[in-house]
Protein backbone atom coordinates (compact mmCIF):
# COMPACT_ATOMS: atom_id res chain seq x y z
CA UNK A 1 0.00 0.00 0.00
CA UNK A 2 1.42 3.33 -1.08
CA UNK A 3 0.73 6.65 0.66
CA UNK A 4 -0.47 9.07 -1.99
CA UNK A 5 0.15 12.18 0.14
CA UNK A 6 3.90 11.61 0.44
CA UNK A 7 5.69 13.49 -2.33
CA UNK A 8 7.80 11.47 -4.70
CA UNK A 9 11.44 12.23 -5.40
CA UNK A 10 10.58 13.83 -8.73
CA UNK A 11 8.08 16.17 -7.04
CA UNK A 12 10.66 17.10 -4.39
CA UNK A 13 13.28 17.84 -7.06
CA UNK A 14 10.83 20.00 -8.99
CA UNK A 15 9.93 21.85 -5.80
CA UNK A 16 13.59 22.48 -4.97
CA UNK A 17 14.29 23.87 -8.47
CA UNK A 18 11.74 26.62 -7.99
CA UNK A 19 13.78 27.98 -5.07
CA UNK A 20 11.01 27.60 -2.54
CA UNK A 21 11.80 26.75 1.03
CA UNK A 22 9.94 24.38 3.27
CA UNK A 23 8.53 20.98 2.72
CA UNK A 24 6.90 20.28 -0.63
CA UNK A 25 3.17 19.86 -0.64
CA UNK A 26 2.59 21.99 2.46
CA UNK A 27 0.93 25.37 2.41
CA UNK A 28 2.83 28.41 3.74
CA UNK A 29 1.95 29.38 7.26
CA UNK A 30 -0.28 32.43 7.29
CA UNK A 31 -1.55 32.33 10.85
CA UNK A 32 -1.33 35.66 12.66
CA UNK A 33 -1.33 36.42 16.36
CA UNK A 34 -4.69 35.89 17.95
CA UNK A 35 -6.78 38.84 19.03
CA UNK A 36 -6.52 37.60 22.62
CA UNK A 37 -2.80 38.40 22.64
CA UNK A 38 -3.38 41.87 21.18
CA UNK A 39 -6.09 42.55 23.74
CA UNK A 40 -3.81 41.40 26.55
CA UNK A 41 -1.13 43.82 25.38
CA UNK A 42 -3.66 46.63 25.41
CA UNK A 43 -4.80 45.76 28.93
CA UNK A 44 -1.19 45.70 30.09
CA UNK A 45 -0.77 49.33 29.07
CA UNK A 46 -4.01 50.24 30.79
CA UNK A 47 -2.85 48.52 33.99
CA UNK A 48 0.37 50.53 33.95
CA UNK A 49 -1.58 53.79 33.65
CA UNK A 50 -3.81 52.83 36.57
CA UNK A 51 -0.80 51.82 38.66
CA UNK A 52 0.85 55.18 37.98
CA UNK A 53 -2.30 56.97 39.12
CA UNK A 54 -2.46 54.90 42.31
CA UNK A 55 1.20 55.39 43.17
CA UNK A 56 1.09 59.14 42.60
CA UNK A 57 1.90 61.12 45.72
CA UNK A 58 -1.20 61.64 47.80
CA UNK A 59 -1.82 64.87 49.67
CA UNK A 60 -1.00 64.80 53.38
CA UNK A 61 -3.88 63.92 55.65
CA UNK A 62 -5.07 66.27 58.32
CA UNK A 63 -3.38 65.78 61.69
CA UNK A 64 -6.68 66.29 63.50
CA UNK A 65 -8.63 63.05 64.05
CA UNK A 66 -12.39 62.77 64.56
CA UNK A 67 -13.76 63.19 68.06
CA UNK A 68 -14.11 59.72 69.59
CA UNK A 69 -12.18 57.58 67.16
CA UNK A 70 -9.49 55.18 68.33
CA UNK A 71 -6.97 57.41 66.61
CA UNK A 72 -8.07 60.33 68.79
CA UNK A 73 -7.99 58.17 71.92
CA UNK A 74 -4.42 57.02 71.24
CA UNK A 75 -3.22 60.55 70.46
CA UNK A 76 -4.76 61.88 73.68
CA UNK A 77 -3.04 59.12 75.64
CA UNK A 78 0.32 59.83 74.03
CA UNK A 79 0.05 63.61 74.58
CA UNK A 80 -0.59 63.18 78.32
CA UNK A 81 2.24 63.87 80.74
CA UNK A 82 4.50 60.83 80.80
CA UNK A 83 2.82 59.32 77.71
CA UNK A 84 1.14 55.93 77.78
CA UNK A 85 2.37 52.40 78.11
CA UNK A 86 1.73 49.75 75.50
CA UNK A 87 -0.57 47.93 77.93
CA UNK A 88 -2.68 51.08 78.52
CA UNK A 89 -3.14 51.69 74.82
CA UNK A 90 -4.04 48.03 74.28
CA UNK A 91 -6.67 48.22 77.06
CA UNK A 92 -8.28 51.44 75.76
CA UNK A 93 -8.42 50.44 72.08
CA UNK A 94 -8.83 46.67 72.41
CA UNK A 95 -5.92 46.22 69.98
CA UNK A 96 -3.12 43.68 70.11
CA UNK A 97 0.48 44.78 70.74
CA UNK A 98 1.59 44.52 67.11
CA UNK A 99 -1.37 46.66 66.03
CA UNK A 100 -0.44 49.40 68.51
CA UNK A 101 3.20 49.37 67.38
CA UNK A 102 2.15 49.50 63.72
CA UNK A 103 -0.26 52.35 64.40
CA UNK A 104 2.40 54.36 66.23
CA UNK A 105 5.04 53.91 63.53
CA UNK A 106 2.82 54.01 60.46
CA UNK A 107 0.01 56.41 61.22
CA UNK A 108 1.33 58.72 63.90
CA UNK A 109 4.96 58.96 62.79
CA UNK A 110 4.77 58.58 59.03
CA UNK A 111 1.32 59.81 58.00
CA UNK A 112 0.77 62.49 60.61
CA UNK A 113 4.42 63.49 60.92
CA UNK A 114 4.38 63.67 64.73
CA UNK A 115 7.52 62.88 66.68
CA UNK A 116 7.07 59.97 69.08
CA UNK A 117 9.55 58.94 71.75
CA UNK A 118 9.67 55.36 72.92
CA UNK A 119 11.24 54.27 76.19
CA UNK A 120 10.85 51.71 78.96
CA UNK A 121 9.43 52.89 82.28
CA UNK A 122 10.54 51.79 85.74
CA UNK A 123 8.33 48.70 85.61
CA UNK A 124 9.93 47.63 82.31
CA UNK A 125 6.88 48.38 80.13
CA UNK A 126 7.26 50.12 76.78
CA UNK A 127 5.95 53.72 76.91
CA UNK A 128 5.24 56.10 74.03
CA UNK A 129 5.11 59.90 74.22
CA UNK A 130 4.35 62.53 71.56
CA UNK A 131 6.93 65.32 71.85
CA UNK A 132 6.69 68.80 70.32
CA UNK A 133 3.62 70.26 68.62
Amino acid sequence: MKNTETPTTTQAAAFAETGATGAPGKAARTRKASTKKAAARGRKGARRAVTKKLTAKKPARAAVPRGFSKKAIVIDLLKAKGGASLAEIMAKTNWMAHSVRGFVSGTIRKRMGLKVESAKNDAGDRCYLIVGK
